[in-house]
């Protein structure tokens, strides 16, 4: 397995400093351990997002009218099969999805582009959630793009913010660097041990997208 570069440096500048959302001005460790989180200062998600992932994050449910509609369209079956997994309003109370190793499905949803699909469903790959303290981590461990980043628990809900790694890339990009690379969305329970993660608008492929995450046997 590839470790994924530490998450030490990518939002704790932000954090530590209450930048309001201007973005965080720190690099990727780029020791090769796996992800830890910011040291200090860093549980309210408020004070590490950006204007535009907070405005994206505003507008979640505007995501899923638009585009659930038109992944309908294109696989109505498909998207009936996954039950509560595509209902805008399916997530449970307790949506904290415990530390451990997962199995993780990919969804895109909405084409974003006449090129795009309208709706993309991606097999199983590995992801990891690591309790830090206060706050836990995220990532995708392979394929050709991978979400890391920290999960903030904020009253019902579970607020993600991250950056995106493409390719055979080793350390993550800062967070608030590359707009076009972060990534905002919220973890959501929708069964007994099951999870999603929902990006509204990523800046790729789609309008959303949606990560199911069930734990590894």
């Amino acid at each position: 397995m590839t470790r994924l570069a530490s998450l030490a440096t990518i939002l704790a500048g932000c954090a530590t400093t209450a930048c309001g959302g201007g973005g965080a001005a720190v690099a990727s460790s780029g020791t090769g351990a796996p992800p830890t989180a910011p040291s200090a200062g860093s549980d309210d998600w408020r004070r590490v997002a950006t204007p535009a992932d907070r405005d994206r994050l505003r507008r979640w449910r505007d995501a899923w009218m638009t585009a659930l509609p038109r992944a309908r369209a294109a696989d109505a079956a498909a998207i009936a099969a996954q039950g509560a997994l595509f209902n805008p309003d399916g997530a449970l109370a307790g949506g904290s999805a415990p530390a451990g190793r997962y199995r993780c499905r990919v969804f895109k949803l909405g084409g974003a582009g006449s090129a795009m699909r309208d709706f993309t469903a991606y097999p199983a790959f590995d992801c990891h959630i690591t309790d830090e303290g206060r706050v836990r981590s995220f990532y995708k461990e392979s394929g050709s793009q991978r979400p890391v980043g920290l999960l903030f628990a904020d009253g019902d809900r579970t607020v993600f913010l991250g950056t995106l790694l493409l390719g055979d890339e080793r350390a993550a990009l800062q967070y608030g660097q590359d707009r076009d690379r972060d990534m905002a969305g919220l973890l959501e329970r929708v069964g007994e041990r099951r999870w999603r993660l929902v990006l509204p608008y990523p800046r790729f492929e789609s309008l959303l997208d949606v990560i199911e995450l069930v734990p590894a046997e």
